[in-house]
């Protein structure tokens, strides 16, 4: 099997009309409020292929206990910690040997082949369990975005020196908390290189 990692971007609430329509309300607010015409709100997910096997990648809401089932690597809470005893408000990290993305046939623009770098590839799915998990809907690094599913995505690739330079928006196209996740992950290699200088 060819090494590969591959973006895609999936409408927000394909198949689903509650968080399509909370999407719609929150993106004509953020717009009015910013001043722009309104976009098309995206959720990001990677499929990554190593000689061994195929992976995929994203962030949700946790849909039910049998969490072994799905590659879980990581969760945290949605909105406020104490949220967080509540199954419905938690969300998760997946790396899921042979997983599926819900409604990927409803991906635009899609897959964006990012690498073709086996040792990047591998150290993408290494970091897979020590991606931040802040509240989701918090703007915790104070860049002005929520941390959400785009920013485990767009912190993934960064750490993993695959980089989002290749990465490119459908039309018309927004992918709310990006920006998180790379402020997030440029933090953390800047922590690491101080504290690599100190030990030499």
């Amino acid at each position: 099997m060819p090494t590969a990692v591959d973006l895609y971007w999936i409408p927000l609430g394909a198949g689903g009309h509650f968080v399509r329509l909370n999407g719609k309300v929150y993106e004509a607010a953020m717009a009015l409020l910013e001043r722009r015409p309104r976009c098309d709100l995206y959720h990001s997910a990677l499929v990554v292929r190593v000689p061994e096997g195929c992976y995929t990648i994203e962030c949700a809401w946790v849909s039910s206990t049998d969490s072994d089932k799905r590659g879980v690597v990581a969760a945290g809470c949605v909105g406020s910690p104490l949220a967080g005893r509540l199954r419905i408000l938690r969300y998760e990290v997946r790396c899921w040997p042979d997983g599926v993305i819900p409604d990927i046939a409803q991906a635009v623009d899609s897959p964006q082949q990012l690498s073709n770098d086996e040792d990047a590839a591998r150290r993408l799915l290494e970091l897979a369990p020590q991606v931040p998990t802040p509240p989701w809907g918090r703007d915790e690094f104070k860049v002005g975005e929520m941390w959400n599913s785009n920013s485990v995505i767009s912190w993934l690739l960064e750490r993993s020196s695959i980089g989002v330079e290749a990465v490119s928006l459908p039309a018309n196209g927004r992918a709310p908390g990006w920006n998180a996740g790379l402020a997030a992950a440029r933090a953390a290699q800047q922590a690491h290189r101080a504290v690599s200088r100190t030990l030499h």
